[in-house]
């Protein structure tokens, strides 16, 4: 099943397969969302879902049960 991912504050959408990585779906839309370990200690791959949820992209895939997600990306200086 196809998930129409879109991508905040850029506004880009991208299609997606439920149970593909977070970050492989960023790359396809030509964004880059920062990591860290890869294992979702350091917390740099945080981003938020339209709930307000933060989630760890470097260990996050699509989600099943859902035609749409919305994902808010973060700019940390620090990373």
């Amino acid at each position: 099943m196809s998930v129409q991912v879109r991508f905040l504050p850029d506004d880009v959408t991208v299609a997606a397969e439920v149970g593909e990585p977070l970050l492989q779906v960023a790359d396809r839309a030509g964004l880059v969302i920062p990591t860290g370990c890869l294992m979702g200690s350091c917390h740099a791959c945080e981003v938020e879902l339209e709930d307000g949820q933060p989630i760890r992209a470097c260990i996050s895939s699509v989600p099943p049960g859902r035609a749409e997600l919305t994902i808010s990306l973060f700019v940390d200086p620090t990373w």
